[in-house]
């Protein structure tokens, strides 16, 4: 962990990937809890137009861990819970790269939720 990162990401928050499917395409559950270190912010917005909902971010966490994918769901705190949604985890929409702009050791994530 850079040392920029070491006092921004002090937040623990835990992170589920889901395990793919069987040939029926149920669900083979999800990896067992991880709880990595993060920052957050929050907001909560929801628009309900011509055509429907349109789906917009409620959550950005950012980290250092690199592994976050589309899918995965990803929660504000620690949890040993084995069902991301039964914990009330938030499912991730997007997760985008930016540079170790000061240290050039480690890249920073930003992970989106959304509703």
């Amino acid at each position: 962990m850079s040392s920029l990162a070491n006092w921004s990401y002090t937040t623990p928050c835990t992170i589920w990937k889901p395990l793919g499917k069987d040939r029926y395409g149920q669900s083979l559950g999800w990896s067992a809890p991880l709880v990595i270190m993060a920052d957050y912010q929050g907001g909560l917005s929801k628009r309900l137009g011509d055509i429907g909902f349109e789906q917009v971010v409620k959550n950005t966490f950012w980290t250092e861990y690199a592994e976050a994918k589309a899918g995965d769901y990803i929660l504000i705190g620690e949890s040993d819970n084995s069902d991301p949604i039964a914990a009330g985890a938030d499912e991730v929409m997007q997760s985008i790269q930016y540079a170790d702009t000061f240290e050039r050791t480690t890249d920073d994530w930003a992970i989106l939720t959304g509703v």
